[in-house]
């Protein structure tokens, strides 16, 4: 069993910027239990009618999800992920949600990227085999 550590310390957000993060790790959290396929719809059924984001969206989005949660700043990826995408769509975009393997060293990993680049992930886009994926549904 693996316990949720901080990688490093993340900027802390005022108060006012903290409540779309929050929900966004909150709502993460639920889907976060259920099965991929269903994920998967939610996802695809949220990311309908959202711009593209950019690399800098997604980065700021994974940045303020990184500051509110302990579990999501730490090992918590699937979580992560789910809440970056949901916290992008929040102000209008879409970033590709990827769910697959990370090859060295082989683990299971979610992800969210950008033009085919993971943002804020410490291994290049080389290391990262997706097997689910959802990008802009229209």
């Amino acid at each position: 069993m693996s316990l949720p550590a901080a990688l490093s310390r993340p900027v802390p957000l005022p108060p006012h910027r903290r409540i779309l993060p929050l929900l966004a790790v909150a709502v993460a959290r639920v889907l976060m239990g259920r099965r991929p396929i269903r994920i998967r719809r939610l996802l695809e059924f949220t990311s309908r009618g959202a711009r593209p984001a950019t690399a800098e969206q997604a980065a700021r989005a994974r940045e303020a999800v990184v500051s509110v949660s302990l579990r999501c700043a730490g090992q918590g990826c699937l979580q992560r992920s789910i809440a970056v995408a949901l916290l992008c769509r929040a102000w209008g975009t879409w970033p590709t949600w990827c769910t697959g393997v990370r090859t060295n060293p082989f683990s299971a990993h979610a992800w969210v990227e950008v033009d085919g680049q993971p943002i804020g992930e410490p291994l290049p886009a080389g290391h990262y085999r997706p097997l689910l994926t959802v990008g802009l549904t229209r």
